[in-house]
């Protein structure tokens, strides 16, 4: 029977300064909600840059919002105990290293892949364990199940011939091909959580298809339904890598959210396996939903309201998808398989799945998602 290796440090009693990466974001903004309620007492530094990237509603005030105090106002809405900004964006590297020293806890919900920002935080993070001995500081980063990507390309493969993982044993270096997305920020982090001089204290979560509407005041719509919504939009209809046979567990946004946050209240805790043993995948056992089924459903429904003149999926042409290269094949052409066990062990259960299936849920986060751009349908049906 697995017996999770917790912290070897003791825990922190006293309100903790987190430095919050991604705070007005999808994920990061529901996070947000979750530790102003279960945690007020800890202070919380975030990372803003000015310019709207959506537009504003009253559910969801900080896409919109112009300039970094308009953000903050919003955001402080959302979490009352918000201390300090660090202005600038991901690739500010020298803001974000300072900041990293100055904290106890680093929170990165922003992006998985933006290697800079990640090299920066663990630069600053280094500095920070090296002024403070025997009390290294948190880095809690949240990556995604592209790494277990089996790179099928969308073609069919029986369920018993794909590589199912479970985050217990697993190993960033050798589980898996290492070309698979993702890897090339998080091994770093895992690194830098298992060396002797200067260590860091890390939990890198790795989510699988994360769906639902994010209702805390952020953005409320996920990365994929933009992405495809904007491929729809240019190419007038909505498809897939290769034949869309591949799959993935997925997961609400909530239940995403519900396990960042019990990774920070754990790690400062002291209550949560770091280190080689800080790797965390959070997904739902849930039916896994072949990309062919959801982008058919995502197809009909943009046809039947006069936004493409194709109803249905199919794949993508050469012209789409080759730009993309093997970032593109790999993270939405492959299986992605896994089994979230070690998150069990601390309790976490994705609560908010079990009520709202995936695509149970997709006609509304369509609707949402079409709110946010400014696209008139055309056709006529």
């Amino acid at each position: 029977m697995y017996a999770p290796s917790m912290s070897t440090y003791p825990a922190r009693t006293e309100p903790q300064t987190i430095f919050f990466l991604g705070a007005t974001g999808y994920l990061g903004s529901v996070v947000l909600a979750q530790l102003a309620e279960q945690a007020p007492q800890h202070k919380v530094v975030v990372l803003l840059r000015p310019g709207g990237s959506s537009v504003s509603t009253t559910t969801s005030p900080v896409p919109g919002a112009a300039s970094v105090q308009e953000k903050l106002n919003c955001l402080k809405l959302i979490h009352p105990n918000i201390v300090g900004v660090v202005e600038g964006s991901l690739d500010d590297k020298e803001a974000i290293a300072k900041a990293c020293e100055e904290v106890d806890l680093v929170l990165n919900c922003a992006s998985s892949d933006h290697l800079d920002s990640v090299e920066a935080t663990l630069e600053g993070l280094e500095r920070n364990s090296a002024a403070h001995p025997g009390r290294p500081p948190i880095y809690i980063h949240v990556s995604g199940c592209g790494i277990l990507s089996d790179n099928a390309r969308g073609e069919f493969k029986k369920a018993e011939d794909i590589p199912e993982y479970s985050d217990i044993g697993f190993d960033l270096k050798s589980s898996v091909p290492q070309t698979n997305m993702h890897l090339p920020s998080d091994i770093p982090i895992f690194e830098a959580g298992i060396r002797e001089k200067n260590p860091i204290r890390s939990l890198i979560l790795f989510p699988g298809q994360i769906y639902g509407i994010a209702t805390a005041g952020g953005q409320p719509t996920t990365l994929w339904i933009r992405i495809f919504l904007s491929m729809a939009r240019a190419g007038g209809f909505v498809g897939t890598w290769g034949p869309g046979h591949n799959s993935m567990n997925n997961i609400h946004v909530v239940d995403v959210a519900s396990a960042t946050t019990l990774l920070v209240l754990r790690a400062i805790a002291g209550t949560a396996p770091e280190g080689k043993d800080g790797i965390y995948f959070c997904g739902s056992m849930e039916r896994k939903v072949p990309y062919r089924e959801w982008t058919e459903l995502m197809g009909n429904i943009l046809y039947e309201k006069g936004y493409i003149k194709e109803k249905g999926t199919r794949p993508l042409a050469e012209t789409i998808v080759e730009p993309l290269g093997h970032y593109g094949w790999s993270l939405l052409g492959g299986n992605q398989f896994a089994r979230p066990e070690r998150l069990a062990t601390l309790g976490w259960e994705p609560v908010e799945t079990a009520k709202q299936d995936m695509m149970a849920s997709l006609p509304l986060m369509i609707e949402q998602a079409l709110s946010e751009v400014d696209w008139v349908p055309t056709v006529q049906v």
